[in-house]
């Protein structure tokens, strides 16, 4: 099996100014994948373990990961916007990763805030030519979370876009009953894990083997 290439950073324009991010390529790249990081008004960035996790994990099945920080993180311009802004920067990254490796399969995946914009946008995509082959959402926010002191009314997911949704049991900042209250409608399979608090601490080994498990190939 040929080494990954080294991670890359880049700069990317956005709506609203650069935006920074980081590149997990395998050596030969056979699809994209989006990859957001938590909450950035609570010290949330594109070097999340979690997000960390899920880049390389999608690397590993072929795709090209784009780790993108959010609107005032690091480099990248802009104010966050509660999620309005950041789903077009999003938008715009994907465009970008298109014009770079062509119309490639494309995965969605988020941590916390980031799984809330990742739904945004795949609702964005759903109806395109290529929608999304995949969505990964981990301790998805939904309802009510403490710390940032939001309530996030979440879409429902996509009917055409299988999505695995991984939370932790003992997750304190999105309470397993509020995704559980979120998928109930859709009859969306929730895995979860037990044990784990919202950021997977000694359990990130696990979100590997799930996405492993799961997700198809690029």
């Amino acid at each position: 099996m040929s080494r990954p290439l080294p991670t890359e950073s880049a700069l990317l324009r956005g709506p609203a100014g650069n935006i920074e991010a980081l590149i997990d390529a395998p050596a030969t790249v056979k699809g994209i994948a989006l990859v957001c990081h938590p909450h950035p008004l609570f010290g949330g960035a594109n070097t999340n373990k979690v997000a960390h996790t899920l880049a390389r994990a999608f690397r590993d099945l072929g795709y090209a990961v784009i780790r993108p920080n959010f609107r005032g993180v690091g480099q990248s311009e802009g104010t966050h916007d509660h999620g309005e802004g950041e789903t077009e920067d999003m938008l715009s990254v994907i465009s970008w990763a298109e014009s770079r490796w062509g119309a490639l399969p494309l995965a969605l995946g988020g941590f916390s805030f980031g799984g809330y914009v990742q739904v945004r946008v795949a609702k964005r995509l759903a109806e395109g030519i290529a929608p999304p082959r995949q969505l990964v959402l981990v301790g998805m926010a939904a309802g009510e979370t403490t710390g940032s002191g939001r309530s996030y009314d979440t879409p429902a997911l996509p009917t055409n876009i299988p999505a695995l949704v991984i939370h932790g049991e003992n997750d304190d900042t999105v309470a397993l009953a509020n995704v559980l209250d979120w998928a109930r409608p859709q009859e969306q399979p929730i895995i979860v894990i037990p044990g784990a608090d919202h950021f997977f601490h000694g359990k990130l080994h696990l979100i590997r083997e799930l996405i492993a498990r799961n997700v198809a190939h690029a």
